[in-house]
């Protein structure tokens, strides 16, 4: 692991310390959580942003066209 310092103004680490208190957590536990979602957030979307480009509306709609064309099941309308 590693350190970091990490300056936050008054009101912002009240938030923190108060939220992680509730949670039960430490404040180190509560940013460390933070800052994963957000990466997670923001690769996600790059991911899928690649994978766009990749894409293909030929290939979708050749897909698509495999899909037999039939009623929904009772209960699957909408």
């Amino acid at each position: 692991m590693s350190a970091i310092s990490l300056r936050l103004s008054e009101s912002l680490h009240q938030q923190v310390r108060d939220l992680a208190q509730r949670e039960g957590i430490s404040i180190n536990q509560l940013i460390s959580t933070a800052v994963a979602e957000k990466l997670s957030a923001l690769l996600t979307q790059e991911y899928l942003e690649e994978r766009a480009q990749r894409g293909s509306r030929k290939k979708f709609d050749q897909a698509l066209g495999k899909v037999r064309d039939i009623d929904p099941i009772p209960g699957d309308e909408r």
